[in-house]
Formats: C-alpha cells, structure tokens, sequence
C-alpha cells in the first residue's frame, strides 16, 4: 500500500482532488464528494486534513456503520512519519513562544503581499474558519463570544495576531446602545478634536506670549509622539505580561486585540471619540499640573493636533495608495508590524522613538 506524508495529503484540498485522512488512513474520496448525504461542503470544509475527531463528533454528524465500510473503498495508502517536518518540529520547539507565533505568522498570504501598494488582503471564509480554528465566529459578536469562551493565553495570543477580513464591519458587542459606539469614520477625529486643538490655542494666545505660545504648541506634538509610542508598546502590546485568564484576554481584545484581528475594519481604526474622552481627561489634568497655563493650554492643542495627525495616518496607512514621500516607507513599516513582528515598529507617524528605544522592525524591504 502506498505511504504518504501529511504534508502530500494537505495538497489534496478542492473538489478536482480531496484527500481526507482517517485513523493514519489515506482517502481520495474525489468521487464521493457529490454522493455525500450531507453536501459536498461539509467534506471541502476537511478536505486534506485528519477527520478521525470529526467523524465522531456528534454535533458536526455521527457516521453509521455503512459509512465507515463506503470510505474503505476509498483508501489509498497510510500515513507515515514526515522525517523532515519532525526535524523541522524539533528545530521549531527551541523557538521561543514569539517566535513561534511569527512561523505561523508566515503561513499567511498576507506577510509576502503586505508591501504591495495596491494591498488587498483576501475575505475570510467565516464558515471555514471557525471549523479550522475553533475560534470566534465573525458572523457572531465577538465580545460575548470571548466572554464564555475558555481559551489558554497560548492559543488566544496565536489567534489574535492571525488576521482575519470581512467586507464589512464585524459585530462588536452586540448590544444596540454599546455597538454604535466602537463605529468611527476617520472624518469624525479632526471634526472633534482640531476644534478643541483650536480652543486650547486660543486660549494660550490670550497670554499675549506668540513665541511661547508655538513653542509649547511644539512640545505639545512632542510630548504626543512619544506617548503614541508609550501607549502602543507597553500599554497596546502587554502580550507576554498578560495574565492567563480570560478577563484578561477580553480586555487585551477590546483596547487592541481586535485591531491585529481584524486589522482593515474601516470602522475600528480610530479612537472613538467617548473612549479618547476617558483617556484624554487624566491627560490634560497632567498637563495643567506640570505647566503654568499659558504653556498648558499650548501644550495641550500641541498633543490634541499630534493625537490627529496619528489616527488619521493610521487610517491612511491602512486603506489609501499613500503619498510616497515618508508615507510609502511608514505603511510598509506599519504593514511589518501586522505581518511580521508585532513585538517591533511600534511608531505610527514616524520611526524616532523606535530608533530611540532599539525597536526599528527590520523586514525586507521591497519598492513599489
């Protein structure tokens, strides 16, 4: 009988050709696809993978007698032991955990097409992706869902940095008066914020002090910058530190989870502006405490206006044939961080602090 890998059955996945493997069997079931009780589907949805489990699985269908006796018919070989991936395995297993969750990483299409300027990812089969996975459903909330699951932070984190795409915006929480606010268009943050940018600018001009006034203004994008890049690396990304609890995978998914998950949901690119009222509040506070007014007022629209420049280029970077000038080279970089190493390029706008810090994301860097 004929000896084949698991990785020459994993080949074998479409109508034209479908493998299936059963107990270390091997079997072309091709012919069978149209004659299945339950619909050629159900088979493509497995097809090239192990359906031993499944086979038995009450929930998804559980096989008769006869059924097991019509796939024999079917079998064309064993499986055996592939030497190169248990080499590959060993090699693999002295990777650390992040490391590990890279390889995988670069499994995706996305990591060789994501410096393409014309960059479209693919739309994810929900149906086949919750069977393979045995993750979040997309067509569900997701919120809820993650709620009452009971996930390992091994298996949370591999999934969570695995991006998915839906053609629209996924359902959050679910609930009527919670789910319109984690919905913004990029429009609404200079709608809000450049008026009250304007406001604190006015009010430092009052002290009658311009050059002061700008130069505190200065600071105050300074001072942003680096906070952008504080919140996104220590705060964003507390992955390794996270506990190993769902509460805390929940709300590792509300503040940034979801973004890596679903990283070209249009309308989950930029703060909402109730969260960023939350957050900013304690902020300016800070601010008026450090400095006299004059410069709090200017330091403050300084922070507002960076805090606009960086959700409007993050939305930039992810949906526009950017301007080549700094802002090809920055979507690239941002790109990196999704599909290459979320633990590096944790700038938006700009690359100082992770040069500052030792965190620039060395990837290949291709031109387009």
């Amino acid at each position: 009988m004929n000896e084949y890998t698991i990785k020459d059955v994993s080949k074998h996945r479409n109508s034209d050709s479908c493998w299936v493997i059963y107990k270390n069997k091997v079997y072309n079931v091709t012919e069978f696809i149209q004659d299945h009780p339950g619909g050629d589907d159900l088979i493509l949805d497995y097809a090239g993978q192990d359906v031993t489990a499944v086979m038995k699985d009450v929930l998804e269908h559980e096989h008769s007698d006869s059924a097991y006796e019509i796939l024999e018919e079917y079998c064309i070989g064993n499986v055996v032991e592939d030497t190169t991936s248990t080499i590959a395995n060993v090699a693999t297993s002295k990777l650390s955990l992040h490391e590990q969750r890279m390889k995988l990483l670069e499994e995706e299409e996305e990591s060789k097409t994501f410096d393409k300027e014309d960059f479209r990812p693919s739309e994810t089969d929900i149906n086949s992706d919750v069977k393979k996975n045995q993750f979040l459903d997309l067509s569900k909330a997701l919120v809820p869902q993650l709620i009452r699951a009971r996930y390992t932070k091994e298996f949370y984190l591999e999934q969570v940095h695995k991006p998915r795409y839906m053609s629209g915006p996924a359902i959050f929480f679910g609930h009527p008066l919670l789910e319109p606010l984690t919905k913004t268009a990029w429009y609404v943050i200079p709608t809000v914020w450049i008026p009250y940018a304007g406001y604190q600018l006015y009010q430092s001009f009052a002290y009658g002090n311009d050059i002061a006034t700008w130069m505190s203004f200065v600071l105050g994008i300074a001072i942003w910058s680096l906070l952008e890049y504080l919140l996104h690396r220590f705060f964003f990304h507390l992955d390794e530190l996270l506990p190993d609890h769902q509460a805390a995978f929940v709300l590792h998914f509300v503040i940034h989870g979801f973004h890596h998950y679903l990283p070209m949901d249009k309308l989950r690119l930029v703060m909402p502006p109730t969260l960023a009222i939350i957050i900013a509040y304690p902020l300016v506070s800070l601010g008026h405490f450090l400095f006299p007014p004059m410069i709090a007022h200017g330091v403050v629209a300084g922070g507002f206006f960076g805090y606009v420049l960086y959700d409007c280029t993050h939305y930039y970077l992810h949906h526009a044939r950017v301007f080549k000038y700094h802002f090809r080279e920055m979507k690239k970089y941002h790109m990196a961080h999704h599909y290459k190493n979320y633990e590096g390029g944790y700038g938006i706008t700009s690359k100082i602090w992770d040069y500052c810090f030792g965190t620039v994301l060395e990837y290949n860097n291709k031109s387009f």
